[in-house]
């Protein structure tokens, strides 16, 4: 039996996702619980009774928000991760994947960041699933790299939310429109993580912005 992840038809729906880009912008300028479904529609000039076609209360729509960043991160991982990779390259495909999809998602990014505690009930149990799946990829590909490389010592989960600390935070400072692409970015910070910032930087790298 496949243990990948398999798409649902919600996230075909670009009618659906178009609510939700534009809610997950609302909620990362007001926040949450200042927001309200009235809000969201003016923004996306839809009728109460539209909006409330694809969802029942404002608590699920910051679910499918949430829902739809863990799937399309899963995915993308999915995707481009291979068997014949070294975990070295693993882990930075994985950086590659989450810092290409928030770099391209910055109000989604800060609304996961910052409303991880405002689900409740089966809502947050779900997420809870969707997030502990995404967290044991990366985890499993450090104590991989641990075992190969003869570093064991470090406590994994420290080290596992040390990455997720240099990358979940990047919509504070980092700009889409400057001189640093995503690939770049997630180049680095994969080059900080493995190497340590003692290491000189790869000759590749461009200048930061």
């Amino acid at each position: 039996m496949s243990n990948r992840l398999e798409p649902t038809s919600r996230n075909y729906d670009e009618k659906l996702q178009r609510i939700l880009k534009a809610s997950g912008k609302i909620f990362a300028e007001k926040g949450f619980h200042r927001t309200s479904v009235r809000d969201i529609s003016r923004a996306t000039k839809m009728s109460l009774a539209g909006l409330y076609y694809y969802f029942t209360t404002k608590e699920e729509l910051l679910y499918l928000i949430q829902e739809r960043c863990f799937v399309t991160l899963l995915l993308g991982w999915e995707r481009a991760a291979t068997a014949d990779m070294d975990v070295r390259t693993r882990i930075r495909v994985f950086a590659e994947n989450h810092l290409s999809f928030f770099c391209h998602n910055m109000h989604e990014m800060k609304v996961m960041a910052h409303e991880d505690e405002s689900l409740t009930g089966e809502f947050q149990v779900k997420i809870l699933v969707l997030k502990r799946r995404y967290v044991k990829v990366i985890m499993d590909l450090i104590r991989e790299l641990q075992d190969r490389e003869g570093r064991k010592g470090i406590d994994l989960r420290v080290v596992t939310f040390s990455l997720f600390g240099m990358m979940n935070w990047i919509y504070t400072w980092y700009h889409p429109d400057g001189p640093t692409t995503p690939d770049a970015l997630a180049e680095r910070f994969a080059h900080i993580f493995l190497t340590g910032i003692a290491a000189p930087s790869p000759t590749t790298a461009p200048q930061g912005d």
